[in-house]
This record gives C-alpha cells, structure tokens and sequence, in this order.
C-alpha cells in the first residue's frame, strides 16, 4: 500500500498559514510557514520551512532549513546594562513618558542577528540565543539552548547545547557536501537529482564527484 504525505502540496511562492504574523521579513522560493509563526526582520532562505508557533527575530536564514515547531531563534535581549531591565526605559512611548522608542537598544539588538546555514535542522523547542552562528548541515537537538556558535554538520543538544559528535563518521564529507553546494542547484536539477538524494550520502557525494571529474 502506498504511502501518502498528507501536507498540503508547495509552489514557488511561500505558503504563509492564515495565522502567521510576518514584519519586515522577506520569504524565498519554496518556503512555509505555519500556523501562529511570527517573523520579524528575518531572511527566509529558499525551501526553508517552519513549523507552528515558531518565533523568529532578528535572523538570516538559509536554503533548505528545517524548523520544528515551538522553536525560538533571537529572543530579544534586555538592557541588563541599566538601572531597570524593563520595557519602559526602551518603549516609554507605550507608558506615556516619550514619543518614540529608544534607538539604542534596538541597535543593540540589530547588531546580534543570528546567522544560519543550509540544510539546517532545528528540533523542537529549542532556543537559539541572540548572536548565534549555525553551520551547514547542522543539527539542533529538541529542546537545546543555543548560546555559542555551532560547528558545521554536526550535532548539538542540551542546556547549554554542546556538541554531540558529527553528522558523518567520514570526516571530509561535509567539506564535500560544501564544495558541492547542492542547495544552490534549480529546481530542476534538484528534481532530477532526487533518486540520489534518497540514497546514501557518500554514494550521492561519488556520484556526482564523478561526474566532475569527466567535464
């Protein structure tokens, strides 16, 4: 008996749930984002995909990337610097007291984006904290907090996350995979590609090292 995936099928135009709220963001090819999402100030690279009540801030992300849902990338920082760490010495024009929020601390907080690679995957509930940078191929246990950059293709869980061990026992197959570049390939050729992709890495990685070898 077959098996059917009972997701909805994607265009090239991002698929956005009714209930997501997007500011200031911008959405690639391919991408979704679920139910009661919120993005702010976020790069949403090609045929990336959130899960719901994923929160997003402040953040680049790239091609392919998996997020789980009840994920939090950038949670806004306070300024633990002053006197209160409360919003109305940043927003005191919610409490009356000013006429426009306090630029200092959203410079503040623009200059610790967090950066993610390709072809990352980010379990559920986890937490990647403002200044973060994630490598390609990267995995993010569930319910890890992110506090320090993490390596490319490799693995991270915990609170504080630490890594776990590499994706691959061979430890020149992410060098490969980033020579490669898959996740810049058309559809097309992605498409075409997609037998491979469902085998094993290292017969994906042979295959296509042949071919350029031959051109």
């Amino acid at each position: 008996m077959a098996i059917v995936d009972p997701g909805n099928n994607l265009s090239s135009s991002p698929s956005v749930a009714a209930s997501a709220k997007i500011s200031s963001s911008q959405l690639g090819l391919w991408t979704e984002i679920g139910e009661r999402c919120l993005l702010d100030n976020v790069m949403f690279g090609d045929y990336s995909y959130a899960q719901n009540d994923v929160d997003l801030a402040l953040c680049d992300i790239g091609k392919f990337v998996s997020i789980a849902s009840s994920v939090r990338i950038n949670p806004s920082n306070h300024p633990w610097w002053r006197a209160s760490l409360h919003h109305f010495s940043y927003r005191p024009q919610k409490y009356g007291m000013a006429n426009s929020v306090d630029d200092e601390v959203f410079s503040w907080r623009a200059d610790n984006k967090v950066s993610i690679g390709h072809d990352v995957w980010i379990g559920h509930g986890a937490i990647i904290m403002p200044g973060v940078n994630i490598g390609n191929g990267a995995i993010v246990g569930s319910g890890s907090v992110v506090t320090k950059d993490v390596p490319a293709w490799h693995i991270v869980v915990g609170n504080p996350a630490k890594v776990l061990r590499s994706r691959f026992e061979q430890a020149d197959i992410g060098e490969r995979l980033d020579k490669l570049a898959w996740w810049n390939w058309s559809h097309e050729q992605l498409a075409q590609a997609l037998p491979l992709f469902q085998q094993d890495c290292l017969a994906f990685l042979e295959h296509y090292e042949q071919q350029a070898e031959t051109v």
